[in-house]
């Protein structure tokens, strides 16, 4: 069995690699990233180093043009700024629509071509870090269990049933997540989750916050927060 990874260079990502190769070994799996216009590609770098460090395959995709009219506040062409404050926050400001870093179904492309990859590659199985706390009061729905069963089901008929589709997360919390990432030895000083590409994470954007309290949780601090100051 071959298995193919959607790698973006975040903690729930890597953490689904070091799944796939603790259960398929490294020379049986192939790491996909995909470049979709994101204001930074440090993300990108990250997962670079990551499919070095894991001694993975590792191709790329660029879907760019896709998202050319959105205006989604990751995007570099983007008129909006990224939020420094809780999702909860957001939340309550968007009335329970998703929020600005949501990019218009960006799982349901990013899993649609990883297929088509994976299938080309001989893989039987793609897997994908959603986990519960992203489908949390809708601000990411493309990270719902309801959307990865539909998925599943479609990338599932639609290979000739040949691929299916893994989300070993999508039930848990993102301290479960790194949980069972630090009993798997993840390098999570390598991946990156910030919205900013700079040096080091805001420690503010909502993906930071949420970083930093899961591992918080679990007794240890987030590697690549250790010299930066608490958020406020």
């Amino acid at each position: 069995m071959k298995a193919a990874v959607l790698l973006s260079g975040g903690l729930d990502s890597t953490t689904c690699l070091a799944e796939a190769v603790h259960e398929y070994g490294s020379e049986n799996v192939l790491a996909i990233s995909v470049f979709y216009g994101q204001k930074h590609i440090k993300e990108m770098d990250c997962s670079e180093k990551i499919a070095g460090y894991y001694n993975v395959r590792r191709i790329c995709i660029d879907l760019s043009d896709i998202f050319a009219q959105s205006n989604s506040s990751l995007l570099s062409h983007s008129t909006e700024d990224i939020p420094k404050e809780s999702y909860e926050r957001q939340l309550e400001k968007t009335g329970g629509e998703p929020v600005s870093t949501y990019v218009p179904f960006r799982n349901g492309l990013f899993l649609s071509s990883a297929a088509a990859a994976a299938l080309s590659w001989g893989c039987g199985e793609l897997y994908y870090g959603a986990h519960r706390d992203d489908s949390a009061g809708n601000a990411y729905p493309d990270c719902s269990e309801e959307f990865f069963d539909a998925m599943n089901r479609a990338v599932y008929e639609g290979s000739g049933r040949m691929l299916i589709l893994r989300a070993p997360f999508i039930k848990l919390t993102k301290a479960d997540v790194v949980r069972r990432g630090l009993a798997l030895g993840v390098p999570y000083e390598l991946t990156w989750s910030c919205y900013e590409g700079k040096e080091k994470p805001c420690g503010i954007c909502g993906t930071c916050r949420d970083r930093i309290a899961a591992f918080e949780k679990n007794g240890v601090t987030d590697p690549l927060m250790e010299q930066q100051e608490k958020p406020i």
